[in-house]
């Protein structure tokens, strides 16, 4: 069977946000949540946030050597999160932006497995090919760029002069399809032209990861292979689902697997189970002795224990 001892030594590199998140235990959503009041619950944790930042601390605790590139302000927030980040092992190249603001996120975890983010990331919206120190790059297994739509900057041609640079270290690329903010709010021409940029660089992508929502939502297909099969003809090489109940599958044009997930006693962790399941994936892209499914079972597995909170993946502040 395969081992985690599979992941130590690949070498990962980050591009993407990092935050402070405030996360709340499961809580009952409705209609209170809105009203003047106050709601008691069991607990609220302060962590590093951001999925750049997350899959940098994620890879660095399963024995990877990761590096994160992002951008902070020159404030204490910023300083706490780096010193945490590279207590955590990971090594950081970050600009600090002298007049902005590192940013915060609400995580609003429900009881019924959904979630909420209530997000003010100035750090991360300015983020700038031209400010990212890519010496990282040259020595890393995999590229992947987190949190790929915040920052304008890089959908409009940022993302294009990264994902070139990477080929041309002979560096592989992953792009995690993350939910963009903008969809269900802004008008459906700004909508249109934010999936147009990111389509555009997708033959410079290996591998796209994203749950069946996102996914879904990115193609405009209503089912899943549907979706699939457009990234697909777009150009990714592969396709990493993130399925929840279903587990997790792999999609490419020579190799299909889903993977149910492994089981879990009680719940601890509500929110970084993607990065956790994507991360692996990531760290044994270039093992392509071992099957999907084989992978995908290792980091089901990984996944579980990270829910029941046995496995502490992401760092406290």
């Amino acid at each position: 069977m395969l081992d985690e001892s599979a992941l130590r030594g690949a070498k990962l590199c980050v591009v993407g946000n990092v935050n402070r998140d405030l996360k709340t235990s499961p809580l009952s959503p409705g209609g209170h949540l809105f009203e003047d009041g106050e709601t008691s619950i069991a607990g609220i944790s302060e962590t590093i946030g951001g999925g750049g930042a997350n899959s940098a601390a994620i890879a660095a605790a399963l024995g990877a050597e990761a590096s994160f590139i992002g951008q902070v302000g020159d404030d204490e927030l910023g300083r706490r999160l780096e010193q945490s980040l590279t207590r955590a092992g990971v090594h950081c190249r970050l600009h600090r932006a002298a007049n902005l603001a590192t940013g915060t996120t609400i995580n609003l975890v429900y009881d019924t497995g959904r979630r909420h983010f209530l997000s003010c990331h100035p750090n991360n919206a300015a983020l700038a090919f031209e400010t990212l120190d890519l010496a990282p790059l040259a020595a890393a297994d995999h590229l992947l760029r987190a949190d790929i739509w915040f920052s304008e900057a890089m959908l409009h041609g940022g993302n294009e002069k990264l994902f070139a640079a990477a080929r041309a270290a002979g560096v592989p690329v992953s792009i995690d399809l993350n939910w963009d903010p903008k969809w269900g709010h802004a008008a459906a021409v700004e909508i249109e032209r934010r999936k147009a940029a990111l389509r555009d660089v997708l033959p410079l992508v290996e591998v796209a990861h994203g749950n069946v929502r996102e996914l879904n939502e990115f193609t405009g297909a209503g089912e899943l292979h549907a979706s699939v099969g457009r990234l697909l003809e777009w150009g990714v090489q592969a396709v990493v689902v993130h399925m929840g109940g279903q587990g997790a599958g792999w999609f490419s044009r020579d190799e299909f697997a889903v993977e149910p997930p492994a089981p879990i006693q009680r719940q601890v962790a509500a929110t970084g189970t993607g990065d956790v399941l994507s991360v692996c994936l990531m760290l044994l892209h270039s093992r392509g002795n071992i099957a999907a499914a084989e992978k995908l079972r290792l980091a089901n597995r990984i996944v579980a224990e990270f829910i029941e909170g046995s496995r502490a993946l992401i760092p406290a502040l």
